[in-house]
């Protein structure tokens, strides 16, 4: 458990991404949630301590920071696009049914994702009055359509969910690429120029990451735009695109996969909206 300014803590070392507790005067917020249930618990006991959880904000709807929600029995936040997506989930989840290079890939059936199913939502900001903490909800496309961010004004620290990646990069399939990169070029703005960001997959980034995540989607871009006819070169495209990272041995295979399978997404899904 990593303590950032103002008491907000950061769980590092579960499967999924990076979870975030944010304490006020009436209990905890806390962003997204280890993968599995077990861990969940663990990081809940961890912070019995602190406070007592109040609400839990999803950043998006990927399994790998949704599914851990349901080991807490809290109102669950997230924006509209992200809970319209969920509420079509069947309430059993297989991992292997579609193979996606997510954490939540490993996981053989899981049942009560009901449970993970949003209470409360949002079109384009929220505010929340937790005690003494004012917290801003706010809708970043990009990753998935239903992105969202959380800002916490006074300690000068934004929680980011996979808006930038650094160790491997994102899964693609749900992305709005042109969103994304508005995105980016509002983190890279004075606006924010004295806050901490928090990568939902690496935790606290450098300012360099928000270039090199731009610079990533551009090339993209311009991959999609000479890819042939058929979505199957994904595959030669993905191993072009995974150069730009150091890989380890052990996880090369998966992230392969997933810049496979979100490419053939992604392409499948633009030239869906042309047809």
């Amino acid at each position: 458990m990593r303590k950032l300014r103002s008491g907000v803590l950061l769980a590092t070392r579960y499967q999924g991404v990076i979870a975030g507790a944010v304490p006020s005067s009436r209990g905890l917020l806390l962003i997204d949630c280890p993968l599995r249930t077990d861990d969940g618990r663990e990081w809940a006991a961890q912070l019995a301590s602190v406070g007592r959880p109040r609400y839990l904000a999803l950043l998006d709807h990927h399994p790998d920071r949704a599914l851990g929600a349901r080991a807490f029995d809290l109102p669950i936040v997230a924006q509209e696009a992200t809970l319209q997506t969920m509420r079509s989930w069947p309430d059993a989840y297989k991992g292997n049914a579609r193979l996606i290079g997510a954490e939540a890939d490993r996981m053989k059936r899981v049942t009560g994702v009901s449970k993970t199913v949003p209470d409360l939502s949002f079109s384009d900001e929220l505010t929340l009055h937790l005690g003494d903490r004012e917290v801003w909800f706010w809708h970043r496309p990009g990753p998935t359509a239903g992105s969202m961010w959380v800002i916490l004004p006074d300690a000068e620290i934004a929680f980011i969910g996979d808006t930038v990646t650094v160790s491997e990069p994102p899964y693609l399939g749900e992305s709005v690429i042109d969103a994304w990169l508005e995105a980016l070029d509002e983190l890279r703005s004075k606006a924010f120029s004295s806050f901490i960001l928090v990568s939902g997959r690496d935790g606290i980034i450098e300012r360099e990451a928000v270039n090199e995540m731009a610079r990533f989607l551009r090339k993209v871009q311009l991959r999609l735009s000479r890819m042939s006819s058929k979505p199957e070169s994904a595959g030669r495209v993905a191993r072009v695109l995974i150069r730009g990272y150091r890989i380890p041995t052990t996880r090369r295979d998966q992230v392969l996969l997933r810049l496979h399978a979100g490419l053939r997404g992604l392409y499948t899904r633009l030239h869906a909206s042309k047809a």
